[in-house]
């Protein structure tokens, strides 16, 4: 009797502006990873909201994006726990604070980690960097590196 094939769990953080999720998920399949996609709300406006839309409406702007921020964080700490690899892209268009923190959230957990950015904010990322076991450009390179860990394969 064959054991069943082991699935991985990636955990996709970061930057919503673009389509670098799909693009890991499509080549990933391409290839064959027997591997399992998850990611924090990618809804902007539902990300936002969740906190006033469920448990109702906030009149501080703080307390209103608190209250957001602890909904999210039921998914985020919950997915980021059941991770084999967490790969955290950094964009362009916005700081990323909370691509940050679920950087540091995965490396206390003692989970691998895939960095993706590009190489002008090399120097601003120098510590997350440093706690990755790996740096990459593209999503591309994301799903060679998910190929070679996961089947030791270089294509």
């Amino acid at each position: 009797m064959t054991a069943p094939e082991t699935i991985w769990n990636i955990y996709l953080a970061g930057e919503i502006h673009t389509d670098w999720r799909d693009r890991i998920e499509q080549g990933a399949e391409a290839a064959g990873l027997p591997v399992r996609f998850s990611a924090p709300v990618t809804d902007h406006e539902a990300s936002d909201r969740c906190g006033a839309a469920i448990l109702g409406d906030q009149d501080d702007p703080f307390w209103f994006d608190h209250t957001g921020a602890k909904v999210n964080a039921i998914r985020t700490r919950t997915l980021l726990k059941r991770a084999d690899i967490v790969v955290v892209r950094f964009g362009e268009k916005y700081r990323q604070w909370n691509a940050a923190f679920d950087a540091g959230f995965a490396a206390a957990l003692g989970t691998p980690l895939i960095i993706m950015h590009d190489p002008d904010d090399r120097h601003a990322l120098k510590e997350v960097d440093a706690a990755s076991q790996a740096v990459a450009r593209t999503p591309e390179q994301v799903v060679q590196l998910l190929a070679y860990v996961i089947e030791g394969r270089l294509d």
